[in-house]
């Protein structure tokens, strides 16, 4: 049975008074500009605001309005966001502001079926925008919204289900109701931010516990339910550092895909039963149609994406003969070590990179 009015609209205004009195002083908070609220949207996907806040304001910095940003070229777009992971978000930004000063004379739309249209624009980021930046009532629902809705309505529909979202979108809906949209949304996922937190939830402090089903039947640490992750799979990988001459080779991942437009060390899956050092050799000469020998074992690096991990043995190399001829990567360059921080790497390379100074 669904909250009756009166219910709802106490707890719209304890929340909206607890957010007035305890939200974060953040910079995208600071305006309705909708530019940096969609650049700060896309940067909070899966990224914690810590994380994004120094980023946040390097970006707005090099790239302070939709036009400056669709002037750039990709890589100087990949280099402000690397660190930041996820590249296919920045991509994505990219086309779109693209589209925005192509297509649509530079004013981002302000009607979310026509925002929604445009690259990384999926159903979150639409309604967080169009809410937060133009007012518009659309209910936003992401991982701290979903974690409120949980536990405040005993909802046993598992969070990291995609069929899920359907109920948890009409749940949020319901509790928005005619509240002010921006700062309704902000609210509630700045309840599940600061409050109602994954582990150890502050319920003492948390605005709207008397309405909370999970508090009133002691079911807090039962919520949200979740269904079981399939175990993360690992892969062997074996990366060259490729000198000539003192030069070192690095390769451009095509655009599409993961880390797609980032440059690295040539490299590729060690095959099973492979020795690592016969694997590096084999996958540059795949990839770029050199033969190399291998100098020296340099590190075995560790890391972690969305849905596998790999295990990363670099060699250092030295050339010995062919002509870049490349299959799978879309660009090459030779370059001297002093002018690797003018390219965007993925996290993984930078791991090993601050140890080819010692060569």
């Amino acid at each position: 049975m669904p909250p009756q009015p009166k219910k709802i609209k106490s707890m719209q205004s304890a929340l909206l008074d607890w957010y007035q009195i305890h939200r974060r002083q953040l910079p995208w908070r600071e305006t309705r500009d909708p530019y940096p609220i969609w650049v700060s949207e896309v940067m909070l996907q899966q990224t914690q605001v810590n994380r994004v806040l120094p980023y946040f304001k390097s970006f707005l910095k090099t790239f302070p309005t939709v036009a400056d940003l669709a002037r750039a070229d990709l890589e100087m777009v990949l280099k402000a966001w690397e660190g930041l992971g996820y590249y296919g978000r920045a991509r994505h930004l990219h086309q779109a502001a693209r589209r925005v000063v192509r297509e649509m004379d530079g004013r981002i739309p302000d009607r979310r079926d026509e925002f929604r249209k445009l690259p990384g624009v999926g159903d979150y980021i639409a309604s967080a925008v169009q809410s937060i930046a133009f007012g518009n009532a659309h209910a936003v629902v992401d991982g701290n919204v979903k974690r409120v809705l949980s536990r405040l309505f005993l909802m046993d529909a598992p969070v990291n289900h995609a069929a899920s979202q359907r109920s948890f979108q009409k749940k949020a809906t319901l509790l928005m109701g005619g509240a002010e949209p921006g700062r309704f949304n902000q609210a509630l996922m700045e309840l599940g931010a600061l409050i109602c937190k994954p582990r150890n939830p502050l319920c003492g402090a948390c605005c709207i516990s008397q309405h909370c089903l999970a508090v009133c039947t002691n079911q807090v640490e039962d919520y949200p339910k979740r269904n079981e992750r399939r175990p993360v799979p690992m892969h062997r990988i074996a990366t060259g550092v490729v000198w000539n001459n003192g030069n070192v080779l690095i390769t451009r991942r095509r655009p599409e895909g993961l880390l797609g437009g980032l440059w690295e060390f040539p490299g590729g899956k060690i095959r099973e039963g492979e020795d690592a050092g016969n694997a590096c050799i084999r996958e540059i000469h795949e990839e770029t149609n050199l033969h190399v020998k291998i100098d020296r074992y340099l590190i075995r690096v560790q890391h972690a994406y969305t849905h596998f991990k790999i295990e990363m043995d670099v060699f250092q190399c030295e050339y010995v003969s062919g002509t870049v001829r490349l299959n799978g990567p879309d660009a090459f360059r030779w370059i001297r070590l002093s002018a690797i921080d003018q390219y965007p790497f993925p996290k993984a390379n930078h791991k090993f990179i601050p140890l080819l100074n010692q060569k």
